[in-house]
């Protein structure tokens, strides 16, 4: 039986982001709040890039089968130990799409250079090598988009919050398991797929253009 090699990079790369892409986002989640004065987290073990510290069952098996997931909230004490609870909860929230967009931006170098500098497309393995890469760039950036969006739960409605009036902040936060379950018949009714794709896609033109010292390195040297 022939062995499907986009299909295998493809799952590898999406099991190679459960053990870094969300890692990575909470890790960042943790170290933001713990220099922002709450240690909660940090207490809670998530200051880490172990996969296990930040596993959720449900969310790394759709992460492997669909290529997005999630992973265990981390805990945050916010009115206790935050300086300014808004602004900083803002801060922590940001820190975790930050992350990604690092991490995406990254691998969108190791694309480029694999590419420009060392491709060659008759070759199965270097298909294989392009295709985890890619992939990896994608779910980084798929992973920062959603989140920023200003929907409750998602880091992006922590930032959002702070155009908000306290009276609306507090009102809103009291519904939110029942916007978060609005959110998923969202996803899986296709509601979202427009405005995600559009802001996916205006984020990866963004990263082509913010790597192009590289196409330009490359040429140079070929010159």
């Amino acid at each position: 039986m022939a062995v499907n090699w986009s299909t295998a990079a493809l799952y590898l790369a999406r099991a190679l982001a459960l053990l870094t892409a969300i890692p990575f986002h909470e890790m960042a989640h943790a170290w933001a709040s713990d220099r922002l004065g709450d240690p909660t987290a940090k207490r809670c073990g998530r200051l880490s890039m172990n996969p296990l510290r930040h596993f959720d069952p449900l969310g790394a098996l759709c992460m492997i089968l669909v290529g997005f997931g999630w992973a265990k909230p981390v805990p945050v004490a916010a009115v206790q130990n935050f300086r300014h609870p808004r602004r900083d909860m803002a801060l922590s929230a940001a820190a975790g799409p930050a992350a990604n967009l690092l991490l995406a931006y990254v691998w969108m170098v190791c694309y480029k250079v694999v590419y420009l500098f060392g491709y060659n497309p008759g070759s199965v393995l270097w298909q294989f090598v392009m295709v985890v890469l890619v992939t990896m760039v994608q779910v980084n950036l798929t992973l920062a988009v959603f989140n920023l969006l200003p929907i409750p739960p998602l880091d992006g409605s922590r930032i959002f919050n702070l155009l908000l009036p306290a009276r609306w902040y507090f009102r809103i936060m009291k519904y939110e398991r029942y916007i978060m379950f609005g959110l998923f018949i969202c996803l899986f009714a296709g509601v979202l797929d427009r405005p995600l794709s559009f802001l996916f896609q205006n984020m990866m033109t963004l990263f082509d253009w913010g790597t192009r010292y590289i196409d330009w390195l490359f040429l140079l040297l070929r010159a």
